[in-house]
């Protein structure tokens, strides 16, 4: 894994941490859960950083394309 990418997957790694971090206090201090969005928005920043790792070496096939 290059400099660069190793650096990008470390951030993404810190962010998404803190965000689960925040989360989770809500949930222990306030009984607060967090908002749909903020789950999807998770889940989407975990694919983008499997994507990432990854190297994006999956081909689309041609049903996922259309």
């Amino acid at each position: 894994m290059s400099q660069t990418k190793r650096e990008q997957v470390i951030s993404h790694i810190r962010y998404l941490r803190q965000e689960l971090r925040e989360m989770h206090l809500g949930i222990i201090d306030d009984g607060l859960f967090p908002e749909p969005g903020e789950l999807r928005g998770i889940m989407a920043q975990l694919e983008a950083l499997l994507e990432l790792v990854e190297g994006n070496t999956k081909i689309r096939s041609k049903s996922e394309a259309a």
